[in-house]
Protein backbone atom coordinates (compact mmCIF):
# COMPACT_ATOMS: atom_id res chain seq x y z
CA UNK A 1 0.00 0.00 0.00
CA UNK A 2 1.54 3.25 -1.19
CA UNK A 3 1.98 5.52 1.98
CA UNK A 4 3.17 8.66 -0.10
CA UNK A 5 2.58 11.33 2.67
CA UNK A 6 5.15 9.65 5.17
CA UNK A 7 7.90 8.15 2.37
CA UNK A 8 8.33 11.99 0.84
CA UNK A 9 8.25 13.48 4.24
CA UNK A 10 11.45 11.12 5.01
CA UNK A 11 12.67 12.24 1.57
CA UNK A 12 12.71 15.84 2.62
CA UNK A 13 14.40 15.53 5.66
CA UNK A 14 17.07 13.81 3.30
CA UNK A 15 17.29 16.49 1.17
CA UNK A 16 17.16 19.24 3.54
CA UNK A 17 20.20 17.37 5.49
CA UNK A 18 21.87 16.92 2.21
CA UNK A 19 20.93 20.60 1.07
CA UNK A 20 22.81 21.87 4.70
CA UNK A 21 25.88 19.68 4.19
CA UNK A 22 26.98 20.34 0.37
CA UNK A 23 28.31 17.40 -0.83
CA UNK A 24 27.34 14.64 1.86
CA UNK A 25 26.17 11.24 0.66
CA UNK A 26 22.27 10.41 1.62
CA UNK A 27 21.10 7.02 0.94
CA UNK A 28 17.21 7.62 0.46
CA UNK A 29 15.02 4.30 2.10
CA UNK A 30 13.72 2.17 0.38
CA UNK A 31 10.31 2.67 -0.35
CA UNK A 32 6.37 1.94 -0.39
CA UNK A 33 5.50 4.15 -3.04
CA UNK A 34 5.59 1.71 -5.98
CA UNK A 35 6.52 3.92 -8.93
CA UNK A 36 9.36 1.91 -10.25
CA UNK A 37 10.17 3.95 -13.58
CA UNK A 38 12.21 2.82 -16.63
CA UNK A 39 12.88 6.23 -17.42
CA UNK A 40 14.70 7.21 -14.42
CA UNK A 41 16.50 6.93 -11.17
CA UNK A 42 14.48 5.82 -8.29
CA UNK A 43 16.23 8.74 -6.20
CA UNK A 44 14.95 11.06 -9.12
CA UNK A 45 11.20 10.21 -9.34
CA UNK A 46 11.43 10.23 -5.20
CA UNK A 47 12.89 13.63 -5.26
CA UNK A 48 10.09 15.02 -7.52
CA UNK A 49 7.59 13.49 -5.62
CA UNK A 50 8.90 15.37 -3.05
CA UNK A 51 9.49 18.56 -4.51
CA UNK A 52 6.90 19.07 -7.12
CA UNK A 53 3.47 20.35 -6.65
CA UNK A 54 0.90 22.05 -8.86
CA UNK A 55 2.70 25.81 -8.39
CA UNK A 56 5.85 23.75 -10.36
CA UNK A 57 6.91 24.28 -13.60
CA UNK A 58 9.58 21.61 -14.88
CA UNK A 59 11.53 20.71 -17.79
CA UNK A 60 13.27 17.31 -18.97
CA UNK A 61 16.86 17.07 -20.52
CA UNK A 62 17.01 14.07 -22.61
CA UNK A 63 18.77 12.49 -25.63
CA UNK A 64 15.18 10.84 -26.36
CA UNK A 65 11.41 11.54 -25.88
CA UNK A 66 10.17 11.03 -22.22
CA UNK A 67 6.50 11.38 -23.00
CA UNK A 68 6.00 8.75 -20.11
CA UNK A 69 8.13 10.40 -17.28
CA UNK A 70 6.64 13.43 -18.38
CA UNK A 71 3.11 11.85 -18.05
CA UNK A 72 3.85 10.43 -14.50
CA UNK A 73 5.31 13.27 -13.15
CA UNK A 74 1.88 15.24 -14.15
CA UNK A 75 -0.17 13.05 -12.97
CA UNK A 76 1.68 12.30 -9.18
CA UNK A 77 2.10 15.95 -8.67
CA UNK A 78 0.02 17.86 -10.90
CA UNK A 79 3.17 19.89 -12.02
CA UNK A 80 3.70 21.32 -15.73
CA UNK A 81 5.84 20.95 -18.35
CA UNK A 82 7.35 24.30 -19.48
CA UNK A 83 9.89 25.73 -21.74
CA UNK A 84 13.57 25.64 -20.42
CA UNK A 85 13.44 29.31 -19.48
CA UNK A 86 10.54 29.16 -17.37
CA UNK A 87 11.22 25.93 -15.14
CA UNK A 88 11.85 25.94 -11.74
CA UNK A 89 13.43 22.82 -12.23
CA UNK A 90 15.46 20.96 -14.73
CA UNK A 91 15.58 16.81 -14.57
CA UNK A 92 18.79 15.73 -16.60
CA UNK A 93 18.20 12.41 -17.00
CA UNK A 94 21.38 10.07 -17.57
CA UNK A 95 22.71 9.55 -20.79
CA UNK A 96 22.11 12.95 -21.67
CA UNK A 97 24.84 14.52 -24.28
CA UNK A 98 26.96 17.52 -22.49
CA UNK A 99 26.91 19.77 -24.51
CA UNK A 100 22.75 19.61 -24.16
CA UNK A 101 23.14 20.48 -20.71
CA UNK A 102 25.06 23.33 -21.07
CA UNK A 103 23.21 25.14 -24.00
CA UNK A 104 20.45 24.43 -21.24
CA UNK A 105 22.27 25.96 -18.85
CA UNK A 106 22.82 29.46 -20.66
CA UNK A 107 18.68 29.79 -20.98
CA UNK A 108 17.42 28.57 -17.04
CA UNK A 109 16.56 30.95 -14.81
CA UNK A 110 19.27 32.15 -12.33
CA UNK A 111 17.19 34.36 -10.04
CA UNK A 112 18.15 38.07 -10.23
CA UNK A 113 18.90 40.66 -7.14
CA UNK A 114 15.65 41.27 -6.35
CA UNK A 115 13.85 37.84 -6.29
CA UNK A 116 16.90 35.26 -6.32
CA UNK A 117 14.89 32.66 -5.09
CA UNK A 118 12.87 33.06 -8.86
CA UNK A 119 16.04 30.51 -10.21
CA UNK A 120 16.19 26.88 -11.79
CA UNK A 121 17.29 23.86 -9.25
CA UNK A 122 18.86 20.68 -11.31
CA UNK A 123 18.31 17.51 -10.34
CA UNK A 124 21.46 15.35 -12.05
CA UNK A 125 21.43 11.83 -12.82
CA UNK A 126 24.53 9.61 -12.93
CA UNK A 127 25.81 5.79 -12.93
CA UNK A 128 27.31 6.42 -9.39
CA UNK A 129 27.86 8.84 -6.16
CA UNK A 130 31.14 8.11 -4.44
CA UNK A 131 33.52 9.44 -1.72
CA UNK A 132 36.82 10.27 -4.22
CA UNK A 133 38.95 12.88 -5.90
CA UNK A 134 36.54 13.74 -8.47
CA UNK A 135 35.54 17.43 -6.88
CA UNK A 136 36.23 19.30 -4.38
CA UNK A 137 33.92 21.12 -2.27
CA UNK A 138 33.92 24.12 -0.19
CA UNK A 139 32.15 27.07 1.19
CA UNK A 140 29.01 27.31 4.12
CA UNK A 141 27.78 23.86 5.36
CA UNK A 142 31.37 22.09 4.76
CA UNK A 143 34.29 21.31 7.77
CA UNK A 144 37.25 23.23 5.33
CA UNK A 145 36.54 21.20 2.13
CA UNK A 146 35.36 17.18 1.21
CA UNK A 147 35.66 15.50 -1.97
CA UNK A 148 33.40 13.88 -4.07
CA UNK A 149 33.64 11.46 -6.74
CA UNK A 150 30.00 12.12 -9.70
CA UNK A 151 30.82 11.86 -13.46
CA UNK A 152 29.98 16.17 -14.42
CA UNK A 153 31.90 17.08 -17.27
CA UNK A 154 34.52 19.75 -16.67
CA UNK A 155 32.06 21.71 -19.25
CA UNK A 156 28.83 21.23 -17.50
CA UNK A 157 30.77 22.72 -13.99
CA UNK A 158 32.53 25.25 -15.57
CA UNK A 159 29.36 26.35 -16.78
CA UNK A 160 27.72 25.99 -13.44
CA UNK A 161 30.54 28.10 -12.25
CA UNK A 162 29.95 30.88 -14.52
CA UNK A 163 26.21 30.97 -13.04
CA UNK A 164 26.99 31.42 -9.37
CA UNK A 165 29.09 33.98 -10.10
CA UNK A 166 27.27 36.87 -8.41
CA UNK A 167 25.88 35.26 -5.59
CA UNK A 168 22.51 34.84 -4.68
CA UNK A 169 22.16 34.34 -8.14
CA UNK A 170 22.96 31.12 -9.77
CA UNK A 171 21.32 27.59 -9.25
CA UNK A 172 21.02 24.86 -7.25
CA UNK A 173 21.60 21.29 -7.83
CA UNK A 174 20.67 17.98 -6.16
CA UNK A 175 22.74 14.27 -8.03
CA UNK A 176 20.87 11.33 -7.43
CA UNK A 177 22.27 7.77 -8.51
CA UNK A 178 21.02 4.02 -9.72
CA UNK A 179 21.83 3.47 -5.76
CA UNK A 180 19.23 6.07 -4.06
CA UNK A 181 21.88 8.07 -3.33
CA UNK A 182 21.30 11.84 -3.51
CA UNK A 183 23.81 14.90 -2.76
CA UNK A 184 23.26 18.85 -2.76
CA UNK A 185 25.18 21.39 -4.48
CA UNK A 186 23.69 24.85 -3.40
CA UNK A 187 25.12 27.59 -5.03
CA UNK A 188 26.94 28.50 -1.97
CA UNK A 189 29.23 25.88 -2.97
CA UNK A 190 32.41 26.54 -4.65
CA UNK A 191 33.45 23.51 -6.64
CA UNK A 192 36.85 22.48 -7.84
CA UNK A 193 37.44 19.72 -10.56
CA UNK A 194 40.29 17.39 -9.73
CA UNK A 195 42.66 15.79 -11.72
CA UNK A 196 43.28 11.97 -12.12
CA UNK A 197 39.36 11.16 -11.22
Amino acid sequence: MMNIVHDTQAVFRNLLHSMSRPGEISKLNETSINLSSRTCHQATMLTMLTLFDAEIGFHILTNDQQNELQKQIMDYTSAKIVPMEEADFVIVLQGTDDSTIVQAMEKCKIGNLIDPQYSATWILECESIKTGRSLRLSGPGINQQTTIQVNLSNGILAKRNELVKEYPLGIDMIVTDASLQVVCIPRTTTIEPLGGA
